[in-house]
């Protein structure tokens, strides 16, 4: 059987302690050794192109300090490697920040708007496109899924199919047409325990977002959601059907 190799792309500042929990997080997600997931920072490191041919799949994670719609200077590259992704029909499985960035390169548009931000525990509906899709289909028509963000994809690239919706956000996920690319903004890889350490880390976030404690926010706005556990294994196993 064949080990499969991932890379992680994350877009974080050196030192900042999600870097590992992310990894981590994506690692349990993928049900991979260590060994087999490595990582490459999009804002600090140099990224060579020979770096996606060396893995069977790629991961786009999160961002703690980068927003897509704000952007900077380092978003034509990230745009690029977007691209490059898309054009070579690479493999990918891209969440929140990578979500948002794939939309950005592909001719969406993404935008700052804190009165659609969401964060915790939030239910999501399947789209009728969703619930014929070969992954999301699985799902239940409602979901819960773990949500961190500010930043909304307003507007999806022309060739991208809408898989899910929250009550604030119409696009909540997406995959392309005759590409295996698929994007979500919510967090298939991380659970209620993981949602809870990461906003330990951030608590301003929690009363930026949602004017609370972080003691009412473990108590009241982060639940279990088993529905997504194994969504982006189903999705590797649809593609690469290696495990």
């Amino acid at each position: 059987m064949k080990e499969l190799k991932y890379l992680l792309l994350q877009a974080r500042k050196a030192g900042d302690p999600m870097i590992k929990q992310e990894l981590n997080c994506f690692q349990k997600a993928l049900k991979c050794s260590e060994k087999n997931i490595n990582s490459i920072d999009l804002i600090r490191d140099e990224v060579s192109l020979s770096s996606f041919e060396k893995v069977d799949a790629v991961i786009i994670g999160g961002s703690g300090d980068y927003s897509i719609a704000h952007g900077g200077s380092w978003m034509n590259r990230v745009l690029d490697i977007m691209n490059y992704l898309y054009n070579n029909s690479k493999i990918t499985f891209a969440s929140c920040w990578g979500f948002q960035a794939m939309a950005k390169a592909r001719g969406g548009s993404v935008v700052h708007d804190l009165n659609r931000a969401e964060l915790g525990t939030i239910k999501l509906q399947v789209t009728d496109a969703g619930k014929k899709d070969i992954i999301f289909k699985e799902l239940p028509i409602n979901f819960f899924a773990q949500m961190g963000h500010e930043d909304i994809v307003e507007k999806l690239p022309k060739d991208a199919i809408l898989l899910a919706s929250s009550k604030k956000v119409k696009n909540e996920a997406f995959c392309f047409k005759n590409r295996p690319i698929y994007c979500t903004q919510f967090h298939p890889e991380m659970d209620k325990k993981d949602i809870r350490e990461r906003m330990e880390i951030y608590p301003s976030y929690v009363e930026k977002i949602l004017g609370i404690t972080n003691k009412e926010f473990i108590q009241k706005r982060c639940f279990d959601t088993k529905d997504t556990d194994t969504l982006i294994l189903n999705f590797i196993n649809h593609y690469l059907g290696y495990n």
